[in-house]
């Protein structure tokens, strides 16, 4: 992400309170920051983004280099995100036991539609991508593990808002639904009826509603309890997937998410 949305990113974070001695909190704010950063960052710019001085940023900085959660660039002295975060993240990911079950359903998924596939997870009310498997498109896409998706907005959101946990949709609507296009769902009648519009046929898109031009369609996963455990979907333009998707897509996402399933002791009734 470049530093100029990243700032902005930042600073529209709302505030929390800090957890333990400010001492912490700087160094996890520092992180945090720099694992968004595309490029390293100065110590110049960091001081201005915190609003710190240079000598209290640079004894973070170091503290947390020592540990590899940091690096610094020897050439231009700048500061990024270190191998520990990559190492940890990666150790984090692998807990979800459905991501490694997954990955060779997703991979035949891709070759089967020759576009994106992407899996994602629910965690503490929010859907979060585990892994993305680019398609032969010149076209990638900018989704990576850890992003967010809006539970209103895009196909992954409405899977979980369909068979997710029984009061994800109302904690969903007591929140407000920001409008990232012109064509995404921001009003209660609107998502209640596309949430129901879900569990009937057992499939999401969400065609410009995330970003315009970009449509996914995705079905949901099941655990050994008959519990949802995730989603998987394809993503493309609105030409590649339309709208009403074709229905050798539909069979194809819908039969990768029954696999999956199945290969987590899920059983149909």
């Amino acid at each position: 992400m470049p530093l100029r949305q990243l700032r902005a990113a930042v600073r529209a974070e709302p505030e929390v309170p800090s957890v333990g001695t400010e001492t912490v909190d700087l160094s996890l704010r520092l992180l945090e920051f720099l694992a968004r950063s595309a490029e390293p960052v100065g110590v110049s710019e960091l001081a201005r983004q915190f609003e710190a001085s240079k000598a209290t940023l640079y004894r973070h900085l170091q503290s947390l280099a020592h540990h590899g959660f940091v690096r610094q660039d020897a050439a231009t002295m700048r500061y990024a995100a270190g191998i520990k975060l990559f190492i940890l993240g990666e150790r984090l990911r692998e807990r979800f036991d459905v991501l490694p079950i997954a990955r060779s359903e997703m991979a035949r998924l891709r070759d089967e539609t020759a576009h994106a596939a992407t899996l994602t997870t629910l965690v503490d009310d929010q859907v979060v991508v585990l892994d993305l498997i680019q398609g032969p498109s010149i076209v990638n896409l900018g989704t990576q593990p850890g992003t967010v998706l809006p539970l209103h907005a895009s196909a992954h959101g409405k899977v979980a808002l369909a068979f997710g946990p029984e009061d994800l949709l109302r904690r969903c609507l007591s929140r407000p639904m920001k409008p990232l296009t012109p064509q995404t769902i921001c009003t209660r009648t609107a998502l209640e009826r596309a949430v129901a519009q879900v569990k009937s046929r057992g499939w999401a898109t969400a065609p410009n509603q995330v970003l315009e031009g970009i449509n996914g369609l995705a079905a949901p996963i099941f655990n050994h309890a008959g519990t949802f455990a995730g989603g998987i979907s394809i993503a493309g333009t609105v030409q590649t997937v339309p709208g009403l998707p074709y229905a050798e897509q539909i069979k194809a996402v819908t039969r990768a998410a029954a696999q999956i399933s199945r290969n987590l002791g899920w059983s149909a009734k």
